[in-house]
């Protein structure tokens, strides 16, 4: 295990993103945070830190048990990271995800002018 480890790499060692590219480039927008804030790729981890990781609609808490250097499976990610996101922010994805989804059978094709018109009244009016 290492002693000391950027925040970019570990990121990209505990599958949070699928390259170490972007896992910077998430730092520099200012989407990773710890202890409220942004932090640059380079910033120095030490176990214990909590941060704010922020994927799309969705922020997720998560505790740094271990530093390890290298990429490991899914399955030992666990054992490196702790997940302190509340419940409620992946129910909230998920009614938002069933929530813009419609559901037609496969098969089916694509919606007529008069289908499209009817899931257009169901969803509501667009709010710009």
């Amino acid at each position: 295990m290492a002693e000391e480890l950027r925040i970019d790499k570990w990121l990209w060692a505990v599958r949070i993103f699928k390259t170490r590219t972007m896992a910077g480039d998430a730092c520099r927008a200012g989407k990773i945070k710890i202890d409220g804030n942004a932090v640059k790729p380079s910033r120095i981890l030490k176990p214990g830190d909590v941060m704010s990781v922020s994927i799309g609609p969705l922020t997720r808490t998560l505790k740094v048990k271990a530093l390890i250097q290298n990429r490991v499976s899914a399955k030992l990610v666990p054992d490196s990271l702790e997940d302190l996101t509340p419940p409620e922010e992946y129910e909230r994805i998920k009614f938002m995800h069933e929530l813009n989804a419609e559901h037609r059978d496969r098969g089916t094709g694509r919606p007529t002018k008069k289908d499209r018109r009817i899931i257009d009244r169901l969803k509501g009016p667009e709010e710009d």
